[in-house]
């Protein structure tokens, strides 16, 4: 079963900018491939998918850029910035 956008938009988990930086940091960390990746987290506009951040990533190796895309792919479904109140 797809979901619509307004599914998935509804579907994510907002989350402050440092939480995100948390979760990205500790996903990388639990793959032994992934743990020197260096990163940004970077606010956009929302996308029509959803997406209101992506993602910079430094220092990856050509052995970790598939497993480090994933990873951070997963965690971009998941979660949204939170707005300010």
């Amino acid at each position: 079963m797809d979901l619509t956008v307004f599914e998935r938009l509804i579907s994510r988990t907002p989350a402050t900018l440092d939480e995100i930086r948390l979760r990205v940091s500790h996903a990388l960390g639990r793959h032994p491939l992934c743990r020197d990746v260096k990163f940004e987290i970077v606010p956009t506009p929302r996308s029509a998918a959803g997406g209101n951040w992506t993602i910079t990533m430094q220092s990856v190796g050509p052995d970790a850029i598939q497993e480090a895309t994933e990873i951070v792919a997963d965690i971009q479904e998941a979660y949204d910035i939170a707005l300010a109140a």
